[in-house]
């Protein structure tokens, strides 16, 4: 880990327009797919990302990331993109929003224990405790919440987007050292959407029958969690640590919670709020820094003793 890596005010906000837009993309999906396939909604999304990027990156002169990166890079764009997407929106057709909101948040301690292993990021005792105590938090969030919760064996393939986005996310973090982000975040992104083509083929005929409502909610996709939300989600894991960084998506169910509450007065109970508190605490003390030890005192030399 870069000694120079470290969670700054800059990365906290980079963190908090991440989670807000992602937290709006679990309705626009199931809004999307009322009338689009799962594989559908995944190409028009990374479509629509992607053309935003491209966009950028000339906008920006950034440079594309080295050749020797591409391929480490295409896999990543592949299965962190391409396969979390589609599982993740076959998995809203078939299990329970709660089931998957609870599976999702497995998506830090993987990507924790990956960063350790893959990466050689050092993760304490004090942040496996806070992660555990977030997870508890989100879980009491989600079952105090009215979310149904039932699990079955289509939550597999949440369980495969854990691991995509957690791979993604750790993968990505190296060749943030050595090449311009956007142009990294470009490349992975037409590598994901070209891996999305084969799933979403009817593409082009379902938008001359969908209603314009759910057009626009695909144009949301695409623009806000999408190009939004991992344009400032990869500007923070450049920044910080990759196991620091995910530890806030803990804070997903909640802020739902809260927009719920702000937005359609669906008021929360307390145990909602206190689970809530619990994964506030256990994030807060996964990303504790550690007390610097006091400096040693000098020892004086003993007196000559007289003769």
């Amino acid at each position: 880990m870069n000694s120079h890596e470290r969670l700054d005010g800059r990365a906290l906000i980079y963190i908090a327009i991440a989670l807000v837009t992602w937290s709006s993309a679990y309705a626009a999906i199931a809004y999307a797919l009322a009338s689009f396939t799962p594989g559908e909604v995944a190409l028009a999304r990374l479509a629509i990302g992607s053309l935003c990027f491209v966009v950028l990156l000339r906008a920006r002169r950034a440079a594309l990331p080295r050749r020797s990166d591409w391929l480490q890079l295409a896999v990543l764009g592949v299965f962190g993109l391409t396969a979390y997407h589609l599982c993740l929106n076959y998995a809203e057709t078939r299990i329970a929003s709660g089931t998957a909101s609870i599976l999702i948040s497995l998506v830090p301690a993987v990507t924790a224990a990956l960063s350790a292993l893959w990466i050689g990021e050092r993760i304490t005792p004090r942040s496996a405790l806070g992660l555990g105590v977030a997870l508890l938090g989100v879980v009491l969030v989600v079952l105090t919440s009215g979310e149904q919760v039932r699990f079955q064996p289509m939550a597999a393939l949440v369980l495969i987007s854990v691991l995509a986005s957690a791979v993604f996310f750790v993968g990505q973090k190296p060749l943030f050292a050595r090449n311009d982000m956007i142009g990294v975040t470009t490349f992975g992104f037409l590598a994901g959407t070209l891996g999305a083509v084969p799933f979403g083929l009817g593409l082009p005929h379902a938008l001359t029958l969908a209603p314009w409502s759910h057009i626009a909610a695909l144009i949301w996709l695409g623009i806000a969690p999408t190009f939004v939300g991992y344009l400032t989600w990869n500007a923070a894991l450049k920044r910080a640590p990759a196991s620091q960084v995910t530890s806030f998506i803990y804070f997903s169910p909640p802020i739902a919670v809260l927009i719920g509450w702000v937005w359609l007065g669906e008021q929360p109970g307390w145990l909602t709020l206190f689970g809530g508190a619990i994964t506030v605490g256990g994030v807060a003390l996964a990303n504790a820094k550690r007390r610097a030890p006091a400096p040693a005192m000098p020892v004086e030399p003993a007196a000559a003793k007289e003769c």
